[in-house]
């Protein structure tokens, strides 16, 4: 999948410069690293939007054009607004292709309909979500994959457990830092009242507003306020 961005140089630094781009509807950020010196640069925000609304944005090597210069970067940062969908600034880092590169690719959690422990009635529990891995740029995946099908009741898998593409390896377990990413355990007990009740009221009529008030008749005035 490709990704691309045409961003602007930018002279007009600081937090009246970035707040000048984001009011004409531009997006500051900063390139860095490749053995180069770092560029400040601006992008449009609906172009910026586009890209980033698409899968595999953040996992993926993007080409970045800036005048007639193109170059190969991933995105390192995103600092957002607060409380508001906002893109405030991002960082890019430079591509060297001989050069090993980190990123936080995300995790996807395979064989949920043959699990043995969802089958005795277990809910999955996710510890991980995203794993920080390091790899030569031609070699990047854009996420990583867990096979929970073999797993049992109170079970869990960890980073060792996955199982990762030639050339890719775990930072964590690089440094002897194993973790859990996957479990299996008994849902809580409030998750069985809910499904308790939802199969009650499986295949009965919802009382409609004349039935409720039919039984509020019934009883001589309206129920009493819950405390």
């Amino acid at each position: 999948m490709e990704f691309q961005l045409t961003g602007e140089a930018r002279s007009d630094l600081g937090r009246r410069g970035s707040r000048r781009l984001r009011r004409s509807g531009r997006i500051p950020a900063i390139v860095y690293g490749g053995g180069e010196e770092p560029l400040a640069v601006s992008l449009g925000q609906n172009e910026l939007a586009h890209e980033m609304g698409r899968d595999g944005f953040h996992t993926s090597i993007l080409t970045l054009k800036v005048g007639k210069a193109s170059q190969s970067v991933v995105v390192k940062a995103v600092q957002r607004h607060p409380s508001r969908p906002q893109i405030l600034h991002l960082d890019f880092q430079r591509i060297v292709a001989d050069q090993a590169i980190t990123l936080n690719v995300p995790v996807n959690v395979v064989g949920e309909d043959e699990a043995v422990g969802i089958k005795e009635g277990g809910v999955v529990q996710r510890l991980l979500t995203d794993v920080e891995i390091s790899c030569l740029p031609r070699h990047l995946p854009e996420y990583l994959e867990i096979d929970i099908s073999a797993l049992e009741m109170n079970q869990l898998l960890q980073l060792s457990d996955i199982v990762l593409p030639e050339g890719v390896s775990c930072v964590a377990l690089d440094h002897g830092q194993d973790q859990p990413v996957v479990g299996i355990t008994m849902p809580r007990r409030e998750e069985v009242d809910e499904v308790e009740v939802e199969e009650e009221l499986e295949g009965d009529e919802i009382p409609t507003e004349d039935a409720e008030a039919g039984d509020e008749d019934e009883t001589g005035g309206d129920a009493p306020d819950e405390a």
